[in-house]
């Protein structure tokens, strides 16, 4: 069948739904920049959507892959995971072919964003689907007269059937702060990740494909251009602190998220940089 890329509304929300000719299918959010839905070709669901999350076209929406630009987390002044996740993005090109669907989204400096961060940028985030594929691409471009440095993640939620029974492959030998543990720098020694407490860690300089095993589910993951990994699940007792979160719903998610978040990219004025996640069911 032919793809199909269509403004459509979900929730109440305008929104852009991807179908590839071979089946793969996507919904874009506008607001935030921000995938809320990713199936592959004659596939389920693969990403955590909130059921209590909020669709007003104002608070940033749980689940999917947030756009966090230009501040990750709290690391900064700015207000949490920056501006771009509650910002609204227009639409600057879409087009597919017998395998694939994408769709790019564009957000530049207004008042707003200056008032906060005084720069002038431009990002595009392109998303691409085909087959058993998914790839997000952001790119900044510095369109002022002066350097800017940032921090920035594409937060994934992955769907999971039950958290405690997942595994996670790749990142064993490598240093990460946890944010659980007051900020503690430590070492992954294990041959796999498992959450059985909160999870809250940024590891350090990943450049190897990860791997999620999840029962007979197996999902590639891997990033280029951002350094770090951001590994989280708030478990029982944080999930309570959200209240776009059902008490129960940290055991159908975990957030793998490609990131520039353990040092600042520092962008001269007039140059660009570019970094991808990319998301393959095995």
């Amino acid at each position: 069948m032919p793809f199909q890329i269509q403004q459509t509304e979900f929730r109440g929300q305008p929104v852009v739904t991807l179908l590839s000719g071979d089946g793969a299918r996507a919904v874009v959010s506008p607001f935030g920049g921000q995938v809320l839905s990713w199936a592959p070709a004659n596939g389920l669901e693969q990403l955590f959507l909130s059921d209590a999350a909020v669709f007003d076209g104002k608070t940033p929406i749980r689940g999917g892959i947030p756009v966090c630009f230009p501040q990750f987390s709290k690391l900064g002044k700015l207000p949490q995971h920056g501006f771009a996740q509650d910002a609204v993005w227009e639409v600057a090109d879409s087009r597919g072919g017998d395998d694939f669907a994408l769709v790019t989204l564009r957000l530049t400096d207004d008042e707003r964003s200056f008032a906060l961060w005084p720069s002038s940028f431009e990002l595009e985030l392109t998303v691409a689907i085909g087959g058993e594929r998914l790839d997000v691409e952001l790119e900044v471009a510095n369109t002022g007269h002066a350097p800017f440095a940032f921090t920035a993640a594409l937060h994934t939620y992955v769907l999971v059937s039950e958290v405690e029974n997942v595994r996670l492959e790749g990142l064993n030998g490598h240093d990460y702060r946890d944010a659980a543990d007051n900020d503690t720098i430590k070492r992954d020694t294990g041959d796999v990740v498992v959450v059985d407490d909160e999870l809250n860690r940024v590891y350090h300089d990943v450049e190897r494909a990860l791997l999620l095993r999840d029962g007979s589910r197996s999902l590639g993951i891997h990033g280029e251009g951002f350094p770090d990994v951001v590994v989280w699940n708030p478990w029982e007792t944080r999930c309570r602190d959200f209240p776009d979160l059902a008490p129960d719903a940290f055991r159908r998610m975990l957030c793998v998220e490609a990131a520039a978040a353990h040092g600042k990219i520092l962008l001269d004025a007039d140059d660009t940089w570019c970094g991808r996640q990319t998301l393959v069911k095995l």
